[in-house]
């Protein structure tokens, strides 16, 4: 019967209902800690921790479903003495070492459970600090969890549909079929990354190069809370060992590469942002050329893909953490924006107006300066806008006291520029909010220098005029050969 229960252990997940409340076990949830006995199989033909499967992408470690054969109960950590605590630690690392099939709930549920329950008492041991494990149990730790995480992930909604990027809040998040086990498995990982017990010059040996890598690969999970777990470990990793810091920046640089110029689609690229968010801010002045080049060749491309409303947030924090950092790069900024800025997607061109009020109020007047003259052609296209959200946040700018400084010193490039477009608004904007706003900056800018708004006024009225002279030319223009043609009966062609 055993046999019949195993069978199909390596079959390949599938996504299942994420409302079974059978996917969201973990710490807290019934049944949990010392409900049931860990076990171990002793048997001849039991494969260990260093199987490999054909199937991983990644080629971790991966150990058979237990076969038939005597099974050993465990007992607790605090059952047996201190002495024999790590060897126990090593069979319960072995026994969470099998692969259990989560297609089915009903499949192996008694399995699943001891597995479970050994999971758990890891977390505690690991957690509670009540010793510390030796060198070659962190080994087998590590393999332990590269066994569980690093999996092919299934294909995502997009690949099994045809469909674009969606909205993620209207889109049905996906559920990681095995997430009760692998919670457990990422929060063991999270404890032995923060215990101050986890030294550092052994940790790095198991914790290297390729497993910082595969722990990125996985960012690209649908599962929201397995991306949430790797964010943290990632995070945590990052402070913890130095020596792997500019390895991991250059691997999310490589990310963001593929995901800009190749793929566009990317499900972690919000938690990767999150994380350099914290990493930006830590960043020791003088800025290093290297972090200069990333906001350049990384960061502000970020803004061209499509869906960079899904982590637009993210992105605008860490670009407005780099010019609090450096002012002096809030030119190069404002240039980038303007080079991706939307031209028909207007939901994108309000995220990125809000995005320009909050790099302009970090921006000097030096600064501000030397890109003024493109940044307010691009803001009075966006005043005339005929989607009124783009007009009224363009509009919203000059609620904001710094940017209002800014504009009143230089009214003198800034007004030539953007006059023509308040009056078109008064004129003829459809929308009476976006009327109503253009009145008060127009308003603002009379009582800001009365003469320079008059100077303006006079040259848009002369403009104004010439261009009503030049229409009335045109229509008689067209009248005199509609004549000529008339009195030729339309068969000859009449060069004017």
């Amino acid at each position: 019967m055993l046999k019949k229960i195993m069978k199909g252990a390596h079959k390949k997940p599938s996504k299942s209902d994420p409302n079974d409340p059978s996917l969201y076990g973990g710490l807290g949830q019934p049944g949990g800690r010392n409900t049931g006995a860990n076990v171990v199989m002793n048997h001849s033909s039991r494969a260990g921790p260093g199987q490999l499967s054909p199937n991983a992408v990644t080629s971790p470690v991966v150990a058979s479903p237990p076969p038939m054969g005597s099974i050993e109960q465990l007992p607790p950590f605090r059952d047996v003495p201190t002495s024999e605590r790590q060897n126990l630690f090593l069979r319960k690392l072995q026994v969470c070492c099998f692969q259990l099939d989560f297609s089915d709930t009903l499949k192996s549920v008694r399995e699943k459970e001891i597995k479970r329950q050994a999971l758990l008492e890891l977390v505690d041991f690991i957690q509670s600090g009540s010793g510390k494990i030796t060198e070659h149990c962190q080994e087998e730790m590590i393999k332990m969890i590269s066994v569980n995480i690093f999996r092919c992930l299934p294909p995502s909604m997009h690949e099994n549909t045809g469909q674009e990027n969606v909205d993620p809040e209207e889109d049905e998040q996906y559920a990681e079929p095995s997430w009760i086990h692998l919670q457990l498995v990422y929060e063991l990982l999270l404890r032995y990354v923060v215990s101050s017990d986890t030294d550092t010059k052994v940790a790095k040996r198991y914790i290297d190069h390729s497993f910082v890598l595969k722990l990125l690969d996985l960012f690209n999970s649908e599962d929201p809370r397995e991306r949430e777990y790797l964010k943290t470990i990632l995070h945590r990793i990052y402070g913890k060992f130095m020596v792997h810091r500019p390895f991991i920046r250059k691997a999310i640089n490589n990310i963001f590469y593929r995901f800009i110029y190749e793929t566009e689609r990317h499900s972690g690229i919000g938690e990767l942002l999150e994380i350099l968010g914290s990493i930006i801010n830590g960043f020791a002045l003088p800025m290093k050329e290297e972090h200069k080049l990333f906001l350049v060749r990384a960061l502000i491309p970020l803004h061209k893909p499509k869906p960079v409303a899904v982590y637009h947030q993210q992105l605008s924090y860490c670009i407005t953490q780099f010019v609090e950092k450096d002012y002096k790069l809030a030119d190069t900024v404002i240039r980038g924006l303007l080079k991706y800025w939307p031209v028909t997607n207007c939901q994108k061109e309000v995220l990125f107006l809000g995005e320009l009020e909050e790099v302009l109020e970090a921006t000097q007047a030096a600064e501000f300066q030397r890109c003024m003259v493109p940044l307010f052609r691009q803001i009075a296209r966006c005043l005339n806008s005929s989607h009124f959200q783009v007009a009224e946040r363009a509009l919203f700018l000059w609620n904001n006291e710094h940017i209002v400084s800014l504009i009143a010193q230089n009214r003198n490039v800034i007004l030539p520029i953007i006059f023509e477009a308040l009056e078109k608004n008064i004129q003829s904007h459809w929308n009476q909010a976006v009327h109503g706003l253009t009145v008060n900056v127009r308003k603002m800018f009379f009582e800001m220098d009365a003469e320079l708004f008059e100077e303006c006024q006079s040259h848009y009225t002369e403009k104004e005029s010439r261009a009503r002279e030049v229409e009335d030319q045109r229509e008689l223009t067209w009248k005199r050969l509609a004549d000529v043609a008339a009195q030729n009966g339309g068969e000859d062609m009449v060069t004017v």
